[in-house]
């Protein structure tokens, strides 16, 4: 799976995820979040345009990364889901810990 991380000037990072969001994922997953520079994350982004299924393991995921920036980031933002996924998101509350677009 390939994992893109961009940064803007502004401190917004989105990271973009692939087809599939699941166990396979979860090294690279972690090392594009850990990788962002300390300081330079006000806003972090999960962009999931192209993504079309996510399991269980995505969500702890997710979950892990808001926990490691945790205080050193303002904004979590998940954007561009689909319907099912955002059914996954809304029925696992993560509505309540993210901000969903």
């Amino acid at each position: 799976m390939a994992i893109n991380l961009s940064e803007t000037g502004s401190g917004e990072v989105t990271i973009t995820l692939e087809e599939t969001f699941d166990f396979n994922c979860v090294e690279e997953f972690r090392k594009a979040y850990e990788g962002v520079r300390p300081g330079s994350c006000k806003a972090l982004v999960i962009d999931l345009r192209r993504t079309h299924y996510m399991d269980s393991s995505a969500l702890g995921m997710l979950i892990n990364m808001q926990k490691f920036w945790q205080g050193r980031c303002e904004v979590f933002r998940i954007i561009n889901t689909n319907p099912q996924i955002r059914k996954i998101f809304t029925i696992s509350r993560f509505d309540k810990k993210f901000t969903i677009d």
